[in-house]
């Protein structure tokens, strides 16, 4: 799978009307395959807070592709949130694009660590698929999540960066 050769993936706000449109079908989806109380996904607010960073994923025309967020849990731990892509950008990199550049923010940070949320559901397996193609590996919860027979928890330690 390899991106779109024109993709630009880099730092939006989440307010613009294609990514509200995407950010609604993300929560639509959430909702439709979980229970309300296994839904941790975002909602367009929570995505404004400064402690989160969001990213989109646009071809050459300016589409949106796709999209992913990281949020601070502490100096050291980052959570992704909010990762999407467009039903017609799937199985083209777009997924592995996102998360390799939030990847790169966290590591940037001083991350040790980067974990994730996603549900165990058959919906969910493309998603758990890409996470442990990419080294994330299952945990148990984090931050304030509690045991969820609905949510599956992975977590990727990043590499140290050598002393300057």
């Amino acid at each position: 799978m390899t991106a779109p050769a024109d993709l630009v993936v880099a730092p939006e706000s989440p307010d613009r009307p294609d990514v509200v449109a995407l950010l609604t079908e993300h929560l639509a989806d959430m909702y439709a395959t979980s229970p309300p109380e296994s839904v941790h996904a975002l909602d367009l607010a929570a995505l404004l807070d400064p402690a989160i960073t969001f990213l989109t994923a646009r071809d050459g025309d300016g589409t949106v592709l796709g999209c992913g967020a990281l949020q601070q849990l502490d100096a050291t731990h980052g959570e992704l949130k909010s990762m999407r892509t467009t039903a017609a950008a799937r199985g083209r990199g777009v997924a592995t694009a996102v998360l390799r550049r939030l990847l790169a923010v966290a590591a940037e940070r001083g991350y040790a660590r980067v974990s994730l949320e996603t549900g165990t559901q058959e919906f969910f397996a493309p998603a758990r698929r890409l996470y442990a193609r990419h080294g994330f590996t299952e945990c148990p919860p984090f931050g304030g999540y509690g045991p969820d027979p609905h949510s599956t928890f992975m977590t990727l330690a990043l590499p140290v960066a050598a002393p300057a």
